[in-house]
């Protein structure tokens, strides 16, 4: 027989219910960190492979003494290792679109994520509710408004919203990954593995490409370090740990503050102002995919007896 339950998932987290006061300071770091990395990717003069290498490398040797103490299962590393080389492919592209269009433009359709993850959970037979389309309808309009304004801005602005929309599909792909292997690794054991696979991927391809890898002034180095204190510890990491307990619902719906956080912080480092006409764009991507979230979390979950 089937019976209803509440509003929660399979593993008791409520798809409505405010996160405990811990979770939400970790979250609030995490829009804090993940907030800064736009700006610094684009102040940064490193080229994009090597700043993908750097990060990550940073990023995994701060997890890699709490992984330690837990052990890790094959399962789990198989989907931590397709978690790094996806992780990879999606920061080459959100790079790329950092410094190629405005960050505001840019973090705005990376937030098209959550749209990208609902439609692979259709592709591969999952249910998604006929109002969350009127979400992705709406996103779609706010994405025709920003390219179109980019395109007559220049090409290279309008490429980069291209490299920005696959970059959201690439993440899209990382976090159902990523939550396949922490239904068996810890998250510090998770971090620590996909981490060191994206730098590893990144490194052959930016020595084979003829990128510099160590030859820098001090304020890029800096600038890495910025980024593996900010986005990859205090953000990434930060949505990991909480994801145990908190709903992705929750979780993809806080992350849109990433877009105001990196745009005022790209105003003030860099005096990088978006062109007006883009804003309403940005707004319209964001309550589509606010729509999205919101329409496919589960109302009602069966649950075996």
């Amino acid at each position: 027989m089937a019976q209803h339950s509440k509003l929660s998932s399979n593993n008791g987290q409520s798809h409505i219910e405010i996160p405990a006061r811990n979770d939400l300071i970790r979250l609030g770091l995490g829009i804090i960190g993940i907030g800064t990395s736009g700006p610094l990717i684009a102040m940064s003069a490193m080229p994009v492979l090597t700043l993908i290498f750097w990060r990550n490398l940073g990023g995994s040797i701060v997890t890699a003494p709490f992984a330690l103490r837990h052990k890790a299962d094959r399962a789990g590393v198989k989907w931590a290792f397709i978690a790094g080389v996806l992780l990879a492919t999606h920061f080459y592209a959100f790079f790329l679109a950092m410094r190629m269009t405005t960050v505001a433009a840019g973090t705005a359709l990376v937030a098209l994520q959550p749209i990208f993850a609902a439609i692979f959970v259709k592709i591969i037979g999952g249910h998604i509710p006929s109002k969350a389309w009127l979400g992705m309808g709406v996103s779609f309009v706010g994405v025709l408004v920003i390219s179109g304004i980019d395109f007559q801005i220049s090409f290279r602005a309008f490429l980069g919203d291209l490299a920005a929309i696959i970059s959201a599909a690439l993440a899209a792909m990382y976090m159902m990954a990523g939550s396949n292997a922490q239904k068996t690794l810890e998250t510090t054991s998770y971090t620590t593995i996909c981490y060191f696979i994206c730098a590893i991927t990144a490194l052959p391809v930016a020595v084979i490409s003829g990128a510099d890898i160590f030859s820098f002034d001090s304020r890029e180095w800096w600038i890495v370090l910025g980024l593996v204190a900010g986005a990859q510890i205090l953000g990434h990491t930060m949505f990991n740990a909480v994801l145990k307990r908190v709903s992705p619902a929750v979780v993809s719906l806080i992350i849109f503050f990433e877009v105001p956080v990196s745009s005022v912080l790209a105003v003030w480092w860099m005096g990088q102002r978006p062109p007006t006409g883009v804003i309403p764009g940005i707004v319209l991507i964001l309550i589509g995919c606010a729509l999205v979230v919101l329409r496919t979390r589960p109302a009602k979950v069966m649950v075996e007896q």
